[in-house]
């Protein structure tokens, strides 16, 4: 099936000022690094506050910075929110670590999107994999 891809306006600039107030990703450090209609890229350090009892990254930490890339990529399109999320966790992350989430389009119905987010370190180290559809709400 053709990914329908309509003229759709560029809400990049109204994401990117919603996002500025969103105080959780805040909170966290996640830092928007790109911002395209049905692409974002987010980063993190990861701190002490961000490991689990093995010293190494959370996975809700990791998962949180994937989420917020799917969030920012999928609402560039227009009003969207999550109906299935699954992640994959490949590799460890150590604390002092940068790590990166990269969210991009696959496919775009009027209805629905789907997103696939690659954590990865600065090194280009694949941290996990993340995958995401949204029901895309009316204008």
């Amino acid at each position: 099936m053709d990914s329908y891809k309509p003229d759709l306006p560029d809400n990049t600039r109204e994401i990117k000022a919603k996002y500025a107030a969103d105080t959780f990703p805040q909170k966290m450090g996640i830092k928007l690094v790109e911002l395209t209609p049905g692409y974002a890229r987010v980063e993190v350090k990861v701190t002490e506050d961000m490991l689990n009892f093995h010293n190494i990254a959370h996975g809700g930490a990791i998962f949180t910075l994937a989420d917020t890339a799917f969030g920012l990529a999928s609402n560039s399109r227009g009003p969207a929110v999550a109906l299935q999320v699954s992640i994959n966790f490949i590799s460890a992350v150590d604390p002092g670590t940068v790590i990166f989430a990269t969210a991009v389009e696959e496919q775009l119905t009027r209805k629905t999107g789907i997103y696939n987010i690659t954590v990865a370190s600065e090194e280009g180290k694949t941290v996990a994999l993340f995958r995401g559809v949204v029901y895309r709400k009316k204008q």
